[in-house]
């Protein structure tokens, strides 16, 4: 066993790093989320979702529910679409492997150039495309069923016409796509990885970075509407 994890144990250390940066920033946003649901852009969808539900089932928008349910279907289609035809592609090069081997490792000067070493990084970056294929495929069944479920009478009592049942699913369906997402994120450091595990590594930490940057949400204050209302504050005091 040793024997095998021995030519691969740059890349392999710095996959866990990797990994583990990308998985503790999850981790730590998960934890903010319960003290504060909306401190980040997910928390603060998932929110809006759910007050979206209300008001569709409860007003009757039936053409709004059937619009913005399509926009989101066609979104999570086009991605899985993309993942899949990713995967293919990546298949198709994993025949040249032995070939585009010495492009890929021009500039690995501490990490394996074995072949051995590339198929591995090619099946990891494989898996990780089926991730997001899965995903953003069961994000288009679940909004398939919010689309049927939203414009069903709401009745109390009856589990699967109630506002609570369609919000969750709706925001399953976010969740899925959420996840797919991050899958897509991740597959730009395991590009990186076919050049060098240490660019791996620092495209990991820069993305951490950006994420952590926009996907925060800003605080609520008047500075950024004062620009916009020549000093007057219409938000109500706290």
């Amino acid at each position: 066993m040793s024997d095998f994890f021995a030519p691969h144990l740059l890349d392999l250390i710095c996959l866990a790093i990797s990994a583990g940066l990308f998985s503790f920033y999850h981790l730590y946003v998960r934890s903010k989320l319960k003290e504060n649901p909306t401190y980040s852009l997910y928390g603060a969808t998932t929110i809006a979702r759910t007050a979206w539900v209300v008001n569709v089932m409860e007003e009757k928008n039936d053409i709004l529910a059937v619009q913005t349910l399509r926009n989101s279907t066609m979104a999570a289609t086009f991605l899985a679409s993309t993942s899949i035809l990713l995967a293919v592609g990546l298949l198709t090069l994993s025949g040249q492997a032995d070939k585009l081997g010495e492009t890929w490792h021009a500039m690995n000067i501490f990490g394996s150039r074995a072949e051995s070493t590339i198929t591995l990084k090619l099946l990891i970056i494989l898996g990780n495309l089926f991730i997001a294929f899965f995903n953003f495929s069961f994000a288009i069944r679940l909004f398939m069923h919010v689309g049927f479920l939203i414009n069903t009478p709401p009745e109390e009592g009856s589990y699967g016409a109630s506002i609570t049942f369609v919000a969750m699913e709706l925001n399953k369906a976010g969740g899925h796509f959420h996840i797919g997402m991050r899958a897509y994120y991740f597959l730009v450091p395991l590009i990186f990885w076919l050049f060098s595990p240490l660019f791996m590594v620092a495209a990991t930490v820069t993305l951490v970075i950006l994420m952590s940057r926009i996907e925060k949400t800003p605080d609520l204050n008047c500075e950024y509407l004062e620009t916009l209302f020549k000093n007057s504050c219409p938000l109500p005091p706290r």
